[in-house]
């Protein structure tokens, strides 16, 4: 049996499914090689692009039920600091939807329940690769770095810093060039919420950066 009488033999769905996950399957490897000879680090995962989607990743929850999200459910604080939404996190979502579909299709399932059920699989696929990036992340930032280093670089909030150093937050920047998350007070009469730019001017004990609003 050729190629295209084996294709042509495929339900529509499945059909889908494949053109879903072959070409994710192709971008993650070539992800994982540039990973592997130096271009895959953090910084290098088309910053640009993550950056604009981190609005949607856990720890942005505030924007949408408001700063004091950031103080209850205490079950959800493993999610704070997460980039769930990235290119690679994206990627693997995509590969695992497509592959998961093609498994259950093969099970005859209903569509729509194989629909969802991939997509689930994706997503949890999604929020174990953002958490071990995080763990990568926290174990390389916890080497030889100084945060005196960080003092004029500029960063984003992560978790809403309080005002007054009343609290910690938590905020990313680069440090001695890794993409590192440092906790963060601050002398402003004002909370600054996730997402807001700001920029070191102080470190305070052994591993508070002080920063304000850029």
């Amino acid at each position: 049996m050729s190629i295209i009488d084996w294709w042509n033999e495929l339900s529509s769905i499945a059909q889908i499914f494949y053109c879903v996950a072959v070409p994710a399957t192709l971008v993650l490897l070539v992800q994982t090689v540039l990973m592997f000879i130096g271009f895959g680090q953090e910084n290098g995962d088309v910053d640009g692009i993550d950056d604009g989607l981190e609005t949607a990743d856990a720890a942005d929850t505030e924007g949408v039920f408001g700063e004091g999200v950031d103080h209850v459910d205490s079950a959800f604080e493993g999610l704070e600091g997460l980039r769930i939404f990235t290119i690679r996190g994206i990627v693997a979502f995509f590969v695992v939807f497509g592959w998961m579909g093609v498994s259950l299709e093969k099970a005859a399932l209903p569509i729509w329940l194989n629909v969802v059920i991939s997509a689930v699989c994706g997503f949890i696929m999604m929020l174990c690769l953002a958490w071990l990036m995080r763990l990568m992340t926290k174990l390389r930032s916890n080497g030889n770095t100084d945060n005196r280093n960080t003092v004029g670089t500029a960063g984003k909030v992560q978790l809403t810093v309080p005002p007054a150093r009343t609290g910690e937050g938590k905020v990313h920047l680069m440090l001695q060039g890794a993409y590192v998350e440092r906790n963060a007070v601050t002398d402003d009469t004002e909370p600054i919420p996730t997402g807001a730019e700001v920029v070191v001017i102080g470190v305070s004990g052994q591993t508070d950066l002080v920063v304000k609003r850029k």
